[in-house]
């Protein structure tokens, strides 16, 4: 059973997917651009169906990639399917497991391989405006001793992952050490 507030969020990304012109307010703060000198490399991915509720799927060179997409049962789904918090969360932690080594590489540090990057997504109603939003918790587990040092890495990390550099400024992310 649906909480009255678990309800309403459900019901209203429902009604947002359907609705041709959903009202949004602008982001809180200042934002900062970061425009790319050039393009290394380009990911193809592609929605069809019923958004939420559809297909997503990987196009052209190494294509193979395809998710069938499920409501949760959190927002009043079935729950069958993957949705696409998950599929952000499996890119940033990726994405910042990789940061997270390209520092310790700079720093001379040795990254123990037993290191795991837990990303959680959640989403819900934003503060002081309509529509959703997302924030996210990062959990760094390494059996590195020095849990200070741990620390300094993720913190240099979240400097220069991508995922990190997209979501600043826009996206609540909390960084915690294990």
């Amino acid at each position: 059973m649906l909480s009255r507030s678990a309800f309403r969020a459900a019901s209203m990304l429902r009604s947002a997917s359907a609705s041709a012109a959903p009202k949004f307010a602008a982001p809180m703060g200042a934002r900062t651009v970061t425009n790319l000198s050039k393009h290394l490399y380009t990911a193809h991915a592609r929605a069809e169906g019923a958004g939420r509720n559809g297909l997503t799927s990987l196009v052209g060179e190494g294509s193979g990639l395809e998710v069938k997409l499920g409501m949760p049962r959190e927002l009043g789904g079935d729950g069958k399917g993957n949705n696409p918090e998950q599929l952000f969360g499996l890119g940033y932690s990726a994405c910042f497991l990789s940061a997270l080594q390209l520092v310790c590489r700079g720093e001379k540090v040795k990254l123990p391989e037993d290191t795991t990057v837990d990303a959680l997504v959640h989403i819900g109603p934003p503060e002081g405006s309509e529509g959703f939003a997302v924030a996210v918790d990062l959990t760094v587990k390494s059996s590195l001793d020095d849990k200070s040092k741990l620390k300094s890495l993720v913190d240099k990390a979240h400097e220069v992952c991508p995922y990190s550099k997209a979501t600043r400024n826009n996206v609540p992310v909390t960084l915690k050490v294990e």
